[in-house]
């Protein structure tokens, strides 16, 4: 078996030079060490394969290849300078192999395993503080470990030869440091190789991984001197004025009028002697301010509950609009409602019956009432004649 031979161009290590300038920092320098994974690919001759194959008498009629396989590094070195660092570690390229069936029937199999040491030299060209761009060269020496397997007409002489060799290697890749002690890589590398049958060829490892620098602290911050000028002497600031004090609470007021003294019975336009008293009590609100009048209507429990509560209600907006006529009261500020003797004043013993009569009109009249609430910053007292 042959891992064939691929062209490739070696990468220049121009970056190199940086490594003689006498701007190289020398607060860079220190080893680190790093840990790579990916996958390695290689190409396998089967046209090689075939023709060994022939030789021997057989004619191939199929070959599949494994030429994919997971790979890893690990790696240490000494870093100069931003430029230029030697470094070495230790790789594992993974296995692969074919299958190849012949006529007289048969198959060979066989795989190979690469594993071994490597050195390099590896120059860097930073693009900033922490990205740079890097190209490496150098030495590796593997570990081939070939197998194979015959069957049928197909017979294998030396199953399992092993060799060690030295050949080139090179790659190139980025690099970007999170800190000035912990970094990211991603690499292309090419690794030269032997077989263990004598065949040499190519195995390209593409891989990501991180690197761990040591003693490399943050640089520090650069001093700059401040000349502290004097500061003017201000003179003290007059003392603030005292708070407002607070405003008052709201005073409430709760007056009720008999509906009999406001309106006539089963009506709902308010009598001259209603207007008097309403006047009287619009007089103690003029100035005030409000946040809020409830007027609401009362009636007795004679008649129909839709007929009081809608006198109910008529007699609460009547009351509400000669208020907001009479004392200037926004009508936004007062709510009319009627209810229908659901808070009567007579209790159920006091008034007994259900006819119409005067007696029970008359008792029931603490009943027909309007109420009004009042709630408001300040309240004048009544005028007195």
């Amino acid at each position: 078996m042959k891992i064939a031979q691929s062209v490739g161009t070696m990468v220049t290590l121009a970056a190199l030079a940086g490594a003689l300038s006498p701007k190289a920092v020398a607060d860079d320098a220190g080893w680190y060490i790093g840990f790579n994974a990916g996958q390695s690919r290689a190409k396998i001759d089967d046209s090689r394969i075939a023709d060994d194959l022939l030789i021997d008498g057989f004619t191939t009629t199929s070959i599949g290849d494994e030429n994919r396989h997971f790979a890893f590094k690990t790696f240490g070195g000494y870093e100069f300078n931003r430029y230029f660092a030697l470094e070495s570690g230790y790789f594992d390229l993974g296995r692969f192999g074919f299958r190849a069936d012949t006529l007289p029937p048969g198959s060979l199999h066989g795989d190979i395993k690469i594993k071994g040491a490597n050195f390099d030299a590896v120059g860097s060209i930073p693009m900033g503080d922490k990205f740079s761009l890097f190209a490496r060269a150098g030495l590796n020496y593997a570990n081939s470990r070939d197998s194979f397997v015959g069957t049928g007409a197909v017979a294998v002489l030396d199953p399992s030869p092993r060799r060690w060799a030295a050949n080139y290697k090179f790659g190139f890749g980025a690099q970007y440091d999170f800190t000035r002690s912990v970094g990211m890589r991603i690499e292309a590398e090419r690794y030269r190789v032997d077989d263990a049958v004598g065949n040499k060829g190519d195995i390209d490892l593409y891989s990501a991984g991180l690197v761990f620098k040591f003693g490399r602290s943050e640089p520090a911050p650069v001093a700059r001197a401040v000349v502290a000028e004097p500061e003017p002497v201000a003179a003290a600031p007059p003392p603030p004025p005292p708070p407002p004090p607070p405003p008052p609470p709201p005073v409430r007021k709760h007056v009720s009028f008999s509906a009999d003294s406001l309106f006539d019975f089963g009506k709902d336009t308010v009598r001259p002697a209603g207007k008097v008293a309403l006047n009287e009590f619009a007089a103690e609100l003029r100035g005030a301010q409000f946040e809020f009048i409830t007027v609401t209507g009362h009636t007795d429990r004679i008649g129909s509950h839709a007929y009081n509560l809608a006198l109910s209600a008529r007699r609460a907006e009547s009351v509400k609009y000669y208020l907001v006529e009479t004392a200037g009261i926004p009508g936004s500020k007062v709510f009319a409602r009627g209810v229908d003797g659901e808070d009567p004043v007579t209790k159920a013993d006091d008034c007994p019956g259900r006819e119409r009569t005067p007696k029970l009109i008359a008792c029931l009249q603490p009943d027909r009432r309007v109420d009004v609430e009042v709630a408001a910053s300040r309240l004048q007292a009544a005028p007195t004649n």
